[in-house]
């Protein structure tokens, strides 16, 4: 599905390239609230993100200083379904041209495969939907310190969302769990204690670091950036000897790709085996 420019949610999430970075900015005031229509075209951008040869790396955030985002919106009408129209809509894939709704395009973003980086600027507190989002489409993650985490659905009956986003995986069991079933949110510090974040900044300065780090990366060959990617997203998946042959695998084809010298060229008279 590719970028409408005149897409009617274009001004709800903006989506710029510059120099090898795309930054995508939630803006639908005055809490940031995710729809089904923004879910849609959130699905067309990550899809022109990872197809778009010319971008190397993401930024995620959100316009504001209020919130990054309230998650779904409750307040959005929910179309009225029979038990098993709503199955199977949920087991089914998207279609461009039926109407929007719950089920949607949420379960289709996360399905996309992503091996190019995207950096997460935090400029407030994280909620619900929106923390899926964040957890399972960034991989370097700053914030400022007014920022919470939060994934209030337990507290309506609501469970789940810790294994739809692995959260196990990226926090300590048992901070996961105190999160995932008290519906508490988890302060800026704990998150950066945990490491669920990567750094602290002050709101001044959080689009200047992301950029930065953005920048970083997308000054390295993107050959090394994607097979670094793909070994430890992969990597989580496999035993230690599978880990550790694929990912021998990914760095001998990035040494073949970049002429096989590159960066280290061999001394005369040494070894060129590595």
């Amino acid at each position: 599905m590719a970028i409408d420019q005149n897409d009617e949610m274009a001004p709800f999430l903006h989506y710029a390239k510059t120099n090898g970075v795309a930054t995508i900015t939630l803006d639908n005031p005055p809490v940031n609230v995710l729809t089904p229509a923004i879910h849609r075209r959130l699905y067309c951008i990550i899809k022109d993100f990872v197809e778009d040869p010319e971008v190397r790396v993401g930024i995620w955030t959100s316009a504001g200083s209020r919130i990054m985002s309230a998650g779904d919106d409750i307040k959005t009408p929910r179309s009225i379904r029979t038990d098993a129209e709503t199955i199977a809509r949920h087991l089914s894939p998207r279609q461009n041209d039926e109407q929007l709704g719950y089920p949607g395009w949420e379960n289709e973003v996360m399905k996309i495969e992503r091996y190019k980086p995207i950096v997460a600027a935090i400029n407030g507190p994280v909620y619900g939907g929106a923390m899926l989002y964040l957890l399972m489409l960034t991989d370097i993650r700053i914030t400022v310190d007014n920022a919470a985490f939060c994934l209030p659905e337990i507290k309506f009956g609501m469970g789940g969302a810790s294994g739809m986003m692995r959260l196990s995986r990226q926090l300590p069991h048992a901070v996961a769990m105190n999160m995932a079933l008290t519906g508490e949110p988890l302060s800026a510090d704990d998150a950066l204690r945990h490491g669920l974040v990567t750094e602290i900044v002050p709101s001044r300065d959080l689009m200047r670091r992301a950029n930065e780090i953005a920048g970083t990366i997308a000054a390295s060959p993107p050959i090394g950036v994607r097979a670094e990617m793909e070994a430890s997203l992969r990597g989580e998946d496999m035993s230690r000897v599978d880990a550790f042959a694929h990912a021998s695998h990914l760095f001998r084809m990035c040494r073949v790709g970049l002429g096989n010298t590159l960066p280290l060229t061999p001394k005369k008279g040494a070894d060129s085996d590595d």
